[in-house]
């Protein structure tokens, strides 16, 4: 079960990169991604009022942890998207969110398998070939430190959203989703950016939150059912989908490099999975 929540839940941040990446293009990134947040933290404050559930201040303190990284991430991969390629942005930021929460899951005592510990070493050099220019094989400027950054945030969201037990009921994510709303005007303010959402466009941000807040819920229930680092690293397949969105709709080309790259990332869920 929790293989399956993953890969759901890894379709849903796919979509949710691709919609917020093409709204990104239109109105200010900073903007985008705030509406995002808030949209899904209003939505699943409202359903966290009716399900029932009792948060310790820990889980609160995790949750708390948990938007900070969310926002971060949020706010630097919606400005990669708009500034750089879906096909390298995105892989970039899946690849680096598998990091943290690996770390944590063998610091915490989760012992997986050798061949899951294969599929999770796969997904370091993929990072190396989707990120680099077909000629000339230097790493691809525009987005690519954006990737980097967004990566770290989304593993610190990832390894603090699985502390959270699940009798915690759903005020912890809400309160993660709100506190990533705080966490983007922040750094949008410290780099000087636009995050007032004054132009309409900016809207669309609420249905990729939507879809993120659906996918990191299904991320926390896999997390009761598994390993961190089983679901860490499946979830981190949502590139996968943003990259095929990007070439279907906005005709982005995939060079062997990055096409190579993309395949050490589904080997590495494959091994993972089979593990």
């Amino acid at each position: 079960m929790s293989i399956l929540l993953s890969l759901f839940a890894a379709a849903s941040y796919g979509l949710a990169d691709f919609s917020g990446g093409v709204f990104s293009k239109r109105a200010s990134a900073w903007s985008v991604a705030l509406m995002a947040q808030l949209g899904g933290g209003l939505v699943v404050l409202a359903a966290g009022l009716l399900v029932s559930g009792e948060p310790t201040s820990t889980d609160l303190a995790w949750a708390l942890l948990a938007g900070v990284g969310n926002g971060f991430g949020t706010a630097f991969l919606y400005r990669g998207l708009a500034a750089g390629r879906m096909g390298v942005v995105s892989p970039v930021s899946g690849v680096g969110a598998v990091v943290v929460p690996v770390a944590v899951g063998l610091a915490t005592g989760e012992r997986p398998s050798a061949v899951v510990l294969l599929g999770v070493a796969l997904a370091f050099p993929a990072i190396w070939f989707v990120s680099r220019e077909p000629e000339g094989g230097s790493l691809v400027g525009p987005g690519l430190s954006d990737g980097i950054l967004a990566g770290l945030g989304f593993g610190t969201l990832f390894a603090a959203l699985a502390q959270i037990p699940e009798d915690a009921g759903l005020l912890p994510l809400a309160l993660n989703q709100l506190v990533a709303g705080v966490a983007i005007v922040a750094v949008a303010v410290a780099v000087r950016q636009p995050w007032v959402p004054r132009d309409p466009n900016a809207l669309g941000g609420v249905i990729s939150g939507l879809l993120g807040t659906l996918a990191t819920w299904l991320f926390l229930v896999a997390t009761h059912h598994g390993y961190l680092t089983v679901a860490a690293v499946i979830t981190s397949l949502y590139p996968g989908f943003t990259v095929l969105l990007a070439v279907l709709f906005l005709r982005e080309h995939v060079h062997r490099a990055q096409a190579l790259g993309l395949a050490l990332c589904v080997g590495s869920v494959v091994l993972v999975a089979a593990g």
